[in-house]
């Protein structure tokens, strides 16, 4: 039977129900390229949404234009990635401190930090002053979509946010598709730096929701107090983690090879830093910063392991269509942007009809079941792209290759939440999207490296096919993506058509690894448990007195 919409929040009107939406959905960063019932208060959350989703893929078209005008190749894989592993790094500290001071304080504080990276982006001159504004971006982004997460989580039950949660599909989807068209357009027609100019209003309309009508619990902890009670070793080691693992990997076979001691020993010590974390959140903290129970069982790992292969295909598929469409199809910014568009939409869709679904059913395991199996399928499609593959076919695996990755985006959610109690969805909200951001993160850092690799080893087919020295070089591996339209330049035909089979041969070898990883999301699948979804909602106290009453309970 379908469950009965609750009744807005009390003292909750239609008109704040629907800007505290608007808010959170705008300020969620989609940081994927890459995607109903009566209104509740949460327009605020909508904004916060979109702005953190909008500048990645607003940026995905800019990208190689933003390399050649900054002359640094290396932009093409650091400017994502330092925005998704700050992200993912900052995430669960912006969490754990709406917990402690309150979820409104922490999002304001969240949108400026936004709007101030963003301005510093716009004005940047060098590559590396670009990429630590992006850093900034990212850290800001990562309390945008925690907490657009997490409020939505203490306003309505489980079974009712996954209705709600269907937007942020939307929200995705529109974010994904204006954002290419708007930073082609505004790449083209004016200047890349519009794409971060842009935040700037965005982030101001969206505070001013917020400061308004986002009225949820404020437990107004002293400053002094909540320092004092901030886990910071679980923090630090959180940051030491996520940095040396994903920067390890970000150098390996691109800046450093994979057996320098560079690479090895940031890895290692990253690796070592996950079982100091462990340790310090299951033995030393007094307010952890990412409380562990929520993994104690084999249904919630599976769950887990799902989103964080989904976090990689999905961004992964957003952040290099473009780098095929570009550099394979030869199509400007702006219509790559275009192209993209089915994709986009698709996913939006979906995401909006399973949301439904899931709320009308009270069933969730069915989409993910669904959802695995088509993004192994949709993404194993891709792998047929080649230098000589049509427009429509292109259009035609892009619409196969959406349903997948929309049917995971919020089941795996519902599932974690729906586990747990509700004053513990913050926390367990916080690990999911933690997991999710450092697969995205990982996901463009790997994809980079198999195409900057897999062009180094066309370079013999290159010399074969009598291409310039200067040519071959502006395609070496760490040069490639900078320089995707290189093949206009060359008057001859077979020339141009080895040029294009090696962007396409090294995209089709990234393919492969998502596809690779989409398909460990369907072994997962078998160890789920469904639960049914629970329609009761009570509302979540923050704040230190609930802090320590929670932790006592426990002991």
């Amino acid at each position: 039977m379908p469950a009965e919409i609750e009744e807005s929040p009390k003292g909750c009107t239609k008109l704040r129900l629907y800007s505290i939406l608007a808010s959170l959905y705008v300020s969620h960063p989609i940081t994927p390229g890459p995607v109903r019932g009566l209104p509740r208060p949460t327009s605020s959350c909508q904004l916060s949404l979109f702005l953190a989703a909008l500048d990645t893929t607003i940026i995905a078209q800019s990208i190689p234009t933003i390399c050649a005008d900054l002359h640094s190749a290396a932009g093409y894989v650091w400017i994502g990635s330092a925005y998704l592993l700050a992200t993912a790094a900052a995430g669960p500290i912006w969490a754990k401190c709406s917990d402690i001071w309150g979820r409104k304080v922490v999002l304001l504080l969240a949108l400026g930090a936004f709007a101030a990276a963003s301005v510093v982006a716009a004005l940047s001159s060098d590559m590396a002053m670009l990429i630590a504004a992006r850093a900034l971006q990212g850290v800001a982004a990562g309390g945008l979509i925690q907490l657009s997460m997490i409020v939505m989580a203490d306003l309505f039950s489980v079974r009712e946010r996954s209705l709600y949660m269907g937007y942020t599909g939307f929200v995705w989807a529109l974010a994904g598709s204006a954002g290419p068209l708007v930073g082609g357009a505004f790449t083209q027609a004016v200047t890349w730096r519009w794409c971060f100019w842009i935040n700037v209003p965005l982030c101001a309309v969206t505070f001013g929701l917020a400061f308004v009508f986002l009225d949820v619990n404020n437990p107004r902890t002293k400053l002094s107090e909540g320092l004092r009670a901030v886990d910071w070793l679980g923090t630090l080691l959180v940051l030491a983690t996520t940095n040396l693992i994903l920067v390890g990997l970000d150098f390996g076979g691109a800046i450093f090879p994979w057996s320098s001691p560079k690479v090895v020993c940031l890895v290692v010590f990253g690796a070592v830093a996950i079982g100091f974390f462990l340790f310090a959140e299951h033995r030393l903290a007094k307010y952890p910063l990412m409380p562990l129970g929520v993994f104690k069982t084999l249904s919630n790992n599976a769950a887990f392991a799902i989103v964080f292969a989904h976090g990689m295909v999905l961004i992964g598929i957003e952040y290099y269509m473009p780098l095929y469409l570009q550099s394979v199809q030869q199509a400007s910014p702006i219509r790559s942007g275009i192209l993209l568009l089915p994709l986009i939409i698709v996913q939006a869709a979906v995401e909006i009809i399973a949301g439904y679904l899931i709320h009308y059913t009270g069933r969730y395991i069915e989409f993910m079941w669904s959802g695995s199996l088509l993004m192994t399928l949709g993404t194993g499609l891709y792998i047929i792209l080649g230098a000589d593959t049509s427009v429509p076919v292109v259009i035609g695996l892009e619409i196969v290759g959406a349903f997948g990755p929309a049917l995971l985006f919020q089941a795996p959610v519902v599932a974690i939440q729906n586990t747990v109690s509700q004053h513990e969805t913050a926390a367990a909200t916080s690990s999911l999207l933690f997991l999710r951001n450092v697969a995205m993160s990982l996901s463009v850092a790997i994809g980079g490296v198999v195409f900057q690799n897999s062009m180094e080893a066309r370079q013999p087919s290159l010399v074969a096919a009598g291409i310039s020295e200067s040519v071959i070089e502006a395609l070496s591996g760490s040069e490639a993506a900078a320089n995707v339209g290189i093949a206009q330049t060359l008057q001859d035909p077979s020339q141009r058509h080895v040029v294009l089979e090696a962007f396409a041969w090294s995209i089709r070898n990234m393919f492969i690894l998502y596809t690779c990883l989409a398909g460990t999301t369907v072994i997962g699948c078998v160890f789920l448990k469904h639960k049914n979804l629970n329609t009761e909602h009570t509302e979540t106290k923050t704040g230190l007195q609930h802090l320590t009453k929670r932790r006592d309970a426990k002991k």
